[in-house]
C-alpha cells in the first residue's frame, strides 16, 4: 500500500495534474476530495469527464465513473459480492476502492487515452433483435457496422504510418522519383505511338485493346458485385438463423412456463417499470433540469475572477455554518415524538436509497443479462457453423454436466489407481531386478559346484524336467476344469431357459391382449381422425365464408364511412355558401350605403360597368384606327417610293463624280506627255 500511495503521489505532482501532495496530505483527503481527484484523472483521460462533482448527484457521479471504467476495461478484484461492495465504495468515496483505481489509471494514462478516444467510435450501439427484423433498421445497422469497420481500418493505417518512420525528405525524394518515372513513361508512350502509327489498322487495334481493358474492368466489377451478393446472402442467412433461434427459444419458454410464473414475472416487470417511471426517472429528470438550469445560468453570467470565487466560497461557508446552527437548534428543540419521526424519516431515506441502489443493480444485471444473451447467441451461431449440431439447453445441459462430472470423478479414481499400480509396478520391477541378480549369483555358484563335482548341466536338466511335469499337470487340471465348467454351464442354461419360459408365459398372454386392444384403439383412432378431418374441413369452410363476409362488411363499412365523410364535407360547403348568401342578402338589404357597397352584387355591378365603359372606349378606338388605316397605308407607300427615288439619285450622283475624276486624270496624263 505504501508503494502504491507513493506512486500515486509522484504521478499527481507531475504534469498535467501539478498537485503538491505528500503521503500525509494525500492520506488525509476526504471522500469528496478523493472522488473529485478521481474525476480529474478520468477527465485527463476523457475530456468529457472534466466535471465538478459538487454540481451533480452522487448517483450520477458513480454511474459516470463506472461507465468509463467499464469502457477502459478496469476489473475490480474479488467476486460478485466484492463487485457490489466496489460500487458502494465508489459512491461513498472509500479509500480502499479509490486508491487501486488511481494506481491503475496513472500506470497507463497514454494507453487509456487512446482507448477512451476509440471507445467514442467503436462502442457498438446494441439494437434489439426484434427491431432488426425491419429492413430499414437492418440496413442502417449494416451501414453503421461498415462505417465502424472503415474507421478501424483507417485508424490502423494511421498508426502504421505513425510507426513506419517516414520523413518529409523521404517523401519528397519519392515524389521526385515518381515525377521522373512519369516523364520517362510519357516519353516511352510517345515513342510507342510513333512506332504504332506505321502499323496498318493501328486505330482498330487500339480500339480492340481499349475494349479489352473495359471488359476486364467490367469483369472485375462483376466479380466484386458477386462477392457483395454472397456477403449479403451470408448476412441474410445469419439473420434467418437468429430469427429461427429466437423463435425456438420463445417456443421453449412458452412450453416450459406456466401461467402463474408468467403472471408473476409480468407483475415483477410491471412493478419495476412503474417504479422507474413514477419515482426514479422523474427524480433524475428533475435533477437534470436543475443542473441544466444552473449551467445555463452560469453560462449567462459573466466570467468570474479568482477574487469573485473567493467571495462566493466565503458566502457558501457562512451559509453552511448558518444551516448547521439551525439544524442544531431544531435538534435541541425536538420532542420525543419528533425524534421518533426523525428516526423513521432516516429509516425511510435509508430504505429509499437502498431501493434505488437495488434498482440500479437490477437494471445493470438486466443489461448484463442481455449482453450475455447476445454473446450466447453469437457463440451458438459459431458452434452451429463449426459443428453443425444444436447446443444443449436446460435439463439436457444439466444432464450432460452431471454426466461429465461423473466421468471426471471416475477418471480421477482410475488415474489414482493407475498411479498406485505404476508405483507398485516400479517396486516390483526393482524387486525383480534384485531377485534376478541374486538368482544369477546363485546359478554361478551352482555351476561352479557342478563343475567341481564333474556333473555340469545337472541343475538345468532338473529344472527342465520339473517345468515339463508342471506344465503337464496344469494341462490335465485345465482339461478337467473345462469339462466340469461346460457341464455346469449347460445345466445352468437349461434351468435359465425353463425359468424364462415360465416367467414370460403370463407376459406373452398380456401382450396378446394388449395387441388386440392396440388394434381396436388404432381403428378407433383412425375413425376419430376421419371425423376430426371432416369437422375441421367444415369449420375451415365456415371460417373462410365468415372471413369473406367480414371482409365484404368491412369494405362496405369503409365505403359507407367515405360516403358519410363526403356528405359531411358537402354539407359543410353548403352551410358555408348559405352563410355567405345570408350575409350577402343582409348587406344588400341594409339601408347603410357603406354596407351596401361591401355586397358582392354591388362589387360585381361596378366591375361590369367598368368593363362596359372600357369596351366602349376600345370600340371607338378601333373605329378610328379602321378609318385612318387606308390613308396611313398610302402615306407609307409614298414614303417608301420617295426613299427609293432618293437612293437612285444618290447612286447617280456618285457615278457622275467618279466619271469626272477619271476624265481629269486622263487630261493631266496627256499634258505630261506633251511637255516631255
Amino acid at each position: 500500500m505504501s508503494d502504491q500511495m507513493q506512486f500515486i503521489v509522484e504521478k499527481l505532482n507531475q504534469e498535467p495534474f501539478r498537485k503538491s501532495y505528500n503521503l500525509i496530505t494525500f492520506d488525509s483527503l476526504e471522500s469528496v476530495q478523493l472522488l473529485q481527484l478521481l474525476s480529474d484523472v478520468l477527465g485527463e483521460i476523457d475530456p468529457k469527464h472534466i466535471v465538478d462533482i459538487r454540481e451533480e448527484l452522487p448517483e450520477q457521479t458513480a454511474k459516470r465513473m463506472l461507465t468509463l471504467l467499464s469502457i477502459l476495461k478496469y476489473k475490480p478484484p474479488g467476486s460478485v459480492s466484492d463487485l457490489s461492495a466496489f460500487r458502494q465504495g465508489l459512491v461513498t468515496g472509500s479509500k480502499p476502492v479509490i486508491h487501486p483505481v488511481l494506481h491503475w489509471l496513472l500506470q497507463r494514462t497514454n494507453e487509456l487515452k487512446k482507448r477512451a478516444y476509440l471507445a467514442r467510435f467503436l462502442v457498438k450501439l446494441e439494437v434489439p433483435v426484434e427491431f432488426l427484423q425491419d429492413d430499414t433498421v437492418a440496413d442502417v445497422n449494416k451501414q453503421y457496422e461498415e462505417l465502424m469497420e472503415a474507421f478501424k481500418n483507417l485508424h490502423k493505417e494511421c498508426e502504421q504510418l505513425k510507426t513506419s518512420g517516414f520523413s518529409t525528405a523521404e517523401i519528397r525524394r519519392d515524389i521526385s522519383a515518381m515525377e521522373e518515372e512519369k516523364d520517362q513513361l510519357i516519353k516511352r508512350v510517345e515513342r510507342l505511338k510513333k512506332r504504332v502509327e506505321t502499323v496498318q489498322n493501328h486505330q482498330r487495334m487500339l480500339e480492340i485493346a481499349r475494349q479489352l481493358r473495359l471488359e476486364k474492368e467490367r469483369e472485375e466489377s462483376l466479380a466484386q458485385q458477386k462477392q457483395e451478393q454472397k456477403n449479403q446472402l451470408f448476412h441474410a442467412e445469419q439473420r434467418l438463423q437468429r430469427a429461427q433461434l429466437q423463435l425456438k427459444e420463445m417456443h421453449h419458454a412458452v412450453v416450459d412456463s406456466k401461467p402463474e410464473s408468467l403472471m408473476k414475472k409480468l407483475e415483477e416487470e410491471i412493478n419495476f417499470n412503474s417504479y422507474l417511471t413514477t419515482e426514479k426517472i422523474p427524480r433524475e429528470l428533475e435533477s437534470k433540469k436543475k443542473s441544466v438550469y444552473f449551467l445555463q445560468k452560469t453560462v449567462g453570467e459573466p466570467a468570474l475572477s479568482r477574487s469573485d470565487l473567493n467571495v462566493l466560497e466565503m458566502k457558501i461557508n457562512e451559509v453552511n455554518a448558518q444551516i448547521n446552527q439551525l439544524i442544531e437548534k431544531r435538534m435541541s428543540k425536538y420532542e420525543p415524538i419528533d425524534s421518533k419521526f426523525s428516526m423513521y424519516r432516516q429509516q425511510a431515506s435509508i430504505i429509499s436509497r437502498k431501493k434505488e441502489a437495488k434498482a440500479e443493480e437490477l437494471q445493470a444485471a438486466k443489461e448484463e443479462m442481455s449482453s450475455v444473451e447476445r454473446q450466447m447467441l453469437q457463440k451458438t451461431n459459431q458452434a452451429q457453423e463449426l459443428e453443425g449440431s444444436e447446443v444443449l439447453k436446460g435439463d439436457e445441459f444439466k444432464h450432460y454436466v452431471n454426466k461429465l462430472r461423473s466421468k471426471n470423478t471416475f477418471y480421477k479414481k482410475k488415474r489414482l489407481e493407475i498411479a498406485e499400480i505404476t508405483a507398485e509396478y516400479g517396486i516390483l520391477q526393482r524387486t525383480e531386478e534384485l531377485l534376478k541378480q541374486r538368482h544369477e549369483a546363485i546359478q554361478q555358484q551352482l555351476q561352479a559346484i557342478e563343475d567341481k563335482k564333474g556333473i555340469s548341466g545337472y541343475s538345468y536338466t532338473q529344472e527342465e524336467l520339473e517345468r515339463v511335469s508342471a506344465v503337464k499337470s496344469e494341462m490335465d487340471e485345465m482339461k478337467g476344469r473345462t469339462l466340469d465348467n461346460m457341464s455346469e454351464m449347460v445345466k445352468k442354461l437349461n434351468t435359465m431357459v425353463a425359468e424364462k419360459k415360465s416367467s414370460l408365459a403370463p407376459v406373452i398372454k398380456e401382450l396378446r391382449q394388449l395387441r388386440q386392444k392396440c388394434q381396436e384403439l388404432t381403428q378407433e383412432c383412425d375413425e376419430k381422425k376421419i371425423q376430426y378431418d371432416s369437422c375441421a374441413a367444415g369449420l375451415e369452410s365456415n371460417r373462410s365464408t365468415l372471413e369473406q363476409e367480414v371482409k365484404g362488411l368491412l369494405e362496405e363499412c369503409i365505403q359507407e364511412e367515405s360516403n358519410y365523410r363526403y356528405v359531411n364535407c358537402m354539407k359543410r360547403n353548403l352551410e358555408i355558401q348559405l352563410q355567405r348568401a345570408k350575409e350577402e342578402m343582409k348587406m344588400y338589404v341594409s339601408p347603410d350605403p357603406q354596407e351596401r357597397r361591401k355586397a358582392i352584387r354591388e362589387q360585381y355591378t361596378r366591375m361590369i360597368l367598368e368593363q362596359e365603359n372600357l369596351g366602349k372606349k376600345l370600340r371607338e378606338k378601333q373605329k378610328v384606327v379602321r378609318e385612318s388605316h387606308g390613308p396611313n397605308m398610302k402615306q407609307i407607300k409614298m414614303w417608301q417610293d420617295f426613299e427609293q427615288l432618293m437612293e437612285c439619285k444618290r447612286e447617280c450622283f456618285l457615278k457622275q463624280q467618279n466619271q469626272t475624276a477619271i476624265g481629269q486624270v486622263i487630261q493631266e496624263g496627256g499634258k505630261d506627255r506633251l511637255v516631255l
